[in-house]
């Protein structure tokens, strides 16, 4: 049988343009000449669709959109994922509805079978909405027996789930196992998914066909790459990560495919700035923000990065940058600003701050009494003296504020509210800043993107004379180590271990302020998901507790 593998990227809330996707994509497949072609997880409604479950209509204009598709299946069988109603329950409330896989074949509804395995993990919070199947069924298509195993339902192997929906299904006939999903991103997560199917795959005997979504949906960003492995573990049909894309599969004489062993992931720094691309691109073309992004250029590693990904996302035409040099602004840091622009073709605005800063002195003369230096309260002032700037040019010319700061320093606090975490974006936040510079040396493996001396001078806030990060922070490498061990490995201070060079003490120290600097984060912009455990909806914790181990 010939099975096509339509990857798409659907807009959350976009019903009727979601379903005009899946049409354009089954007739491309009709013509290439597939049997069946199969759709990501809750396509027609994009996911994750939220609340927007519970707002009256929302599912029932979806059906109204599942049943304009069925005529599309005359001549090809199409399996997706879609939302449906509980028979005896009424629509939107919680818990009674059934993300369904659902299968179109000769113009009707021939099978509908509820996922399973309801994630309530990390970003997940499916069992607010869903009820789980009672039941696994299978259909066929052809003489082929198949089930569909919906995103979730597939992960029993490597979770410790009670149920095993994939076994159930292969224990009651079927020969094939649809695996329609919507799995977001994180670096190496491509890999991980694609192992976890093989090892189904083999286990069960059967080949899966796992179609995933790709795009990004605010935070979340879904990376596609998807493939069928067959019951010897080889890949067949495998499409591009952050593509959309289309690729037919003829089971069970597919070809020799290939070793699962031998497919090769872009490497780290790649993976990362292809998703972030991705994912500033759909949140501009989905909210239909056309002016652009405005960032402010320092001179640093971190705007810089952050410019070029926005250019990578947008266009030159559509990034604007402002370098907005104050009183302990460095000549080098300006030169190398609009360097960057130049590099990257993007218009840079120049802007003195010390004027400004001078008028804020002399109020603070008026409200704290005459003193030399107002430490951190001045440090502080200039970063929302440049918040307020670029929040002027979001307001005149109505650009999205793109904010820089990396996951290291929102982590412990090393950023100013209402001024550099001012914007509707944070690129960065979710990357640690050893990623950030690889995804620098990364944008200039081909021609310079960044200059080189934004890469190789020392990291500096620049809001006091000399002043360098290492001043309030440790070595970039050991407080990466200690915050990964703490957020990605979900270790307390006690289960720590600091990385050499860097005493008990200091890593106490770290952990603290990593908990102490929650509320700065609460009020910080959405964050693009590039780790297991980015801020945002998959990792939740209280502002306000003395838990200290």
């Amino acid at each position: 049988m010939k099975i096509a593998l339509a990857q798409l990227n659907p807009t959350v809330g976009d019903l009727e343009g979601n379903r005009k996707l899946v049409e354009e994509a089954a007739d491309r497949a009709r013509r290439e000449g597939a049997e069946l072609v199969v759709f990501p997880e809750m396509v027609l409604t994009g996911y994750p669709p939220m609340d927007l479950l519970e707002r009256d209509g929302f599912v029932r204009d979806q059906l109204r959109e599942l049943e304009a598709l069925e005529p599309a299946s005359k001549g090809i069988a199409i399996a997706l994922g879609a939302v449906t109603e509980q028979d005896d329950a009424p629509s939107g409330r919680p818990g009674k509805l059934f993300n369904m896989g659902v299968l179109l074949k000769d113009g009707r509804r021939v099978h509908m079978q509820p996922k399973t395995l309801l994630p309530s993990y990390d970003v997940f919070d499916e069992k607010r909405y869903f009820a789980p199947a009672e039941k696994r069924e299978v259909t066929s298509v052809g003489e082929t027996v198949l089930g569909i195993a919906t995103c979730e339902d597939s992960w029993s192997g490597r979770i410790p789930y009670e149920l095993h929906p994939v076994e159930e299904m292969v224990d009651a006939g079927a020969r094939l196992i649809l695996n329609p999903s919507a799995s977001p991103w994180h670096a190496g997560k491509a890999t991980e998914r694609r192992e976890m199917l093989v090892d189904l795959a083999t286990d069960q005997g059967v080949p899966i066909v796992f179609v995933n979504q790709v795009g990004g949906n605010d935070e979340l960003i879904f990376d596609g790459g998807s493939f069928v492995t067959d019951e010897n573990g080889r890949i067949h049909g495998m499409l591009p990560s952050f593509e959309t894309g289309l690729s037919i599969v003829d089971l069970p004489d597919a070809g020799a495919g290939v070793p699962s062993a031998d497919v090769v992931d872009m490497e780290v720094a790649a993976q990362l700035e292809a998703g972030l691309v991705l994912g500033i691109r759909d949140y501009f073309l989905k909210q239909k923000l056309p002016p652009g992004a405005v960032i402010g250029l320092s001179g640093g590693i971190d705007s810089a990065v952050t410019a070029h990904l926005a250019v990578e996302a947008l266009g030159a035409d559509r990034v604007l940058g402002i370098a907005m040099p104050g009183p302990f602004s460095s000549q080098h840091s300006v030169d190398d600003a609009l360097a960057l622009g130049e590099m990257l073709g993007i218009e840079v605005r120049k802007v003195d701050i010390t004027p400004i800063y001078e008028a804020y002195r002399t109020i603070f003369e008026a409200l704290f009494g005459k003193k030399d230096d107002y430490g951190l309260t001045q440090q502080n002032i200039q970063s929302r003296i440049r918040g307020a700037i670029l929040m002027a040019a979001s307001n005149q010319e109505g650009r999205l504020v793109l904010a820089t700061g990396n996951k290291s320093e929102l982590s412990v606090g090393y950023c100013t509210l209402y001024g550099d975490t001012v914007g509707g974006l944070c690129v960065l936040g979710d990357v640690y800043k050893g990623d950030v510079y690889a995804i620098a040396r990364h944008a200039n493996r081909e021609r310079l993107h960044i200059p080189e001396n934004t890469i190789e001078k020392p990291p500096s806030a620049e809001l006091a004379p000399d002043q360098l990060d290492t001043d309030d922070l440790p070595d970039y490498d050991i407080l990466d180590n200690l915050l990964s061990q703490v957020i990605e490995g979900e270790l307390g201070r006690s289960g720590v271990i600091p990385p050499e060079g860097c005493p008990p003490e200091l890593a106490e120290r770290t952990i603290a302020r990593l908990d102490r600097n929650e509320y700065k984060r609460r009020q910080s912009p959405l964050v693009l998901r590039t780790t297991p455990k980015a801020f945002g909806t998959g990792r939740r914790m209280p502002i306000v507790h003395r838990y200290t181990r």
